[in-house]
């Protein structure tokens, strides 16, 4: 089904900068709207039903895995966490652009159910700069660091499958390269004809 919003799906290595370059874009455009997921977990902090996540006990997670509710879903650290179809579907038909952050296996599987969903793909502008970021960040011990860029080489190997790649290299560029992509998504001649349906029926163009 066609919405008058669209969805932009961004996946990255970690370390490249995706989350930072969502929530400037964000910042700057007031209709894109990020994407909620469902979790297993408990709330944190003042993490809010509905804002930040959809809190769902195990069972009613399982529900929804078994009603084939979700576009991907996976586990972390022995928590849960989906995207469901339904609250993509609801933004969008708001006239949202629904952005949403995931891994690039999800990525393709999203593009197999929505198929005018944009895919971008951040990448770094080096190993050297990779892992100079993933080591100013502090979280992670040097072994980890190191699966981090092994499963980066996994990541970036499958750049190809997406329809934008971003390098972020300078962040002010990265954010306008994001932006631009978005808003030559919302001209494209499908994109225009699900948000302004009625001029484009009062003109007679099908």
């Amino acid at each position: 089904m066609d919405y008058p919003g669209n969805l932009i799906v961004v996946a990255a290595p970690s370390g490249a900068g995706k989350s930072s370059l969502v929530k400037a874009l964000m910042e700057l455009d007031a209709k894109v709207q990020p994407s909620v997921s469902h979790t297993t977990r408990d709330p944190r902090g003042q993490e809010k039903h509905g804002r930040e996540y959809f809190f769902a006990s195990q069972s009613e997670f399982d529900a929804m895995v078994a009603a084939d509710a979700f576009v991907e879903w996976a586990e972390v650290h022995g928590n849960r966490y989906g995207t469901s179809k339904k609250a993509i579907e609801e933004r969008m038909a708001q006239g949202a652009d629904v952005i949403l952050e995931i891994d690039f296996q999800g990525a393709i599987q999203i593009k197999q159910i929505f198929a005018n969903a944009v895919l971008i793909f951040i990448l770094p502008p080096s190993w050297e700069e990779l892992r100079s970021r993933l080591e100013r960040r502090g979280e992670d011990a040097p072994d980890v660091i190191e699966l981090r860029l092994a499963n980066a080489a996994i990541e970036m190997a499958q750049a190809h499958k997406f329809d934008f790649v971003i390098i972020n290299e300078l962040f002010d560029r990265a954010v306008f390269d994001m932006k631009t992509i978005v808003h030559a998504q919302r001209l494209k001649f499908a994109a225009q004809r699900r948000a302004r349906a009625d001029t484009f029926k009062s003109l007679n163009i099908a």
